[in-house]
């Protein structure tokens, strides 16, 4: 299974700053890592929901 980073980014002006990143280890697919990325995004930040602290999240395959 390949890996992913998950970069979450809040967006002032229009301009995207990182603001976080979670590896994900394993995913079936980059939709899966995306969601596991926003739940331990959320819980490292103390927060309901990702969207509480960040704007965007990308994600990219590590290889």
């Amino acid at each position: 299974m390949p890996n992913y980073r998950v970069d979450f980014a809040k967006e002032i002006l229009g301009v995207p700053f990182t603001i976080g990143s979670v590896e994900i280890t394993r995913a079936r697919d980059p939709e899966r890592a995306r969601r596991a990325a926003e739940l331990r995004f959320a819980r490292q930040h103390g927060v309901g929901d990702w969207r509480e602290r960040a704007d965007l999240a990308t994600v990219a395959e590590r290889l």
